[in-house]
């Protein structure tokens, strides 16, 4: 199937109350691992591309990839900028065939964030693109945070209302106590689920939550029995992320659980075979892990069988 743009996936899922995965690539065996947990659970998909991905493989290699294992497996997919900061790579993402796309500016004050997000959604609706924008600032609720400290970098319902209002974003990704990383706590999980059902309730949109991989106990003791260094990583717990998924999240976004069932995959194939040293053998093993990672993933956000 062609890539779709993101809104074709974002607004059923709301409508339907599911979430749709948006699963971080880089290279050939990831992006094979997505489409074939996809395929086989029948499940829409985002694929997401960083700043530093893009830089990393290229716009033109990134696009051609996606694209044609999106025919190749008859996925429903977009191609979609995560935490786009830059406006030249916006725009050039635009050129190259993205069909989604993220402007971040939540770092900057609220007026500002509105301006840069507002002239994004300008050139990218020109091209028949949706946008994601962020409200609020990612850094995890921790015990020893004060109220008054939380609020400062938390979405607040009413700003995200203004603030889509103005920018006419077709997404929001709203900070509730997520993190980015393996690293998201460190006492117990704390996510503001009153504060989502607040936003949803002032936010007809897709919601998005970022920082959402739960950095499964399984594949991080395989990671660290072979010698990763990952010492107090703790993720979102699953409990919490279907919440956030009945409270009206349509959007979540993986990347450190993939890297690190990558990581696992690697460093066991490696010490177990050293004599080894062919990379499709070694990498094999990564893309099986990471479509493991995919397909729990896809059921845990409900959107198995919901392929268009």
């Amino acid at each position: 199937m062609a890539l779709v743009t993101s809104d074709r996936i974002l607004k059923p899922a709301r409508d339907g109350g599911y979430a749709v995965g948006a699963f971080n690539t880089s290279n050939l065996e990831i992006s094979q691992a997505i489409f074939e947990a996809a395929s086989e659970l029948r499940a829409p998909v985002i694929v997401a591309t960083s700043e530093s991905a893009i830089k990393y493989a290229g716009y033109v290699n990134l696009f051609n990839m996606i694209k044609h294992l999106a025919d190749y497996y008859d996925v429903t997919a977009a191609l979609h900028l995560d935490h786009g900061k830059d406006l030249e790579v916006v725009v050039k993402c635009l050129r190259n065939g993205w069909t989604s796309v993220m402007i971040d500016a939540s770092k900057e004050p609220f007026e500002e964030n509105i301006a840069i997000t507002s002239e994004v959604v300008k050139i990218a609706h020109m091209a028949g693109v949706p946008v994601e924008a962020e409200l609020g600032r990612l850094s995890g609720i921790e015990d020893a945070v004060k109220v008054a400290d939380a609020e400062a970098y938390l979405t607040d319902p009413d700003q995200a209302a203004e603030f889509v209002q103005r920018t006419h974003c077709d997404f929001l990704a709203v900070a509730i106590g997520t993190s980015h990383g393996a690293y998201k706590f460190k006492g117990d999980p704390r996510i503001d689920h009153e504060r989502l059902s607040a936003i949803t309730e002032k936010v007809s949109i897709p919601l998005v939550l970022h920082g959402a991989s739960s950095v499964p106990e399984d594949v991080l003791a395989r990671a660290s029995k072979f010698g990763a260094k990952l010492p107090g990583a703790k993720g979102v717990p699953e409990e919490a992320i279907s919440e956030a998924v009945s409270r009206g999240i349509s959007k979540i976004n993986i990347d450190t659980d993939l890297r690190l069932a990558f990581t696992g995959a690697v460093r066991q194939f490696l010490s177990e075979k050293p004599e080894v040293f062919d990379p499709r053998k070694i990498i094999g093993e990564a893309r099986e892990a990471i479509k493991d990672v995919v397909r729990r993933k896809i059921q845990l956000f409900g959107s198995e069988g919901k392929a268009g």
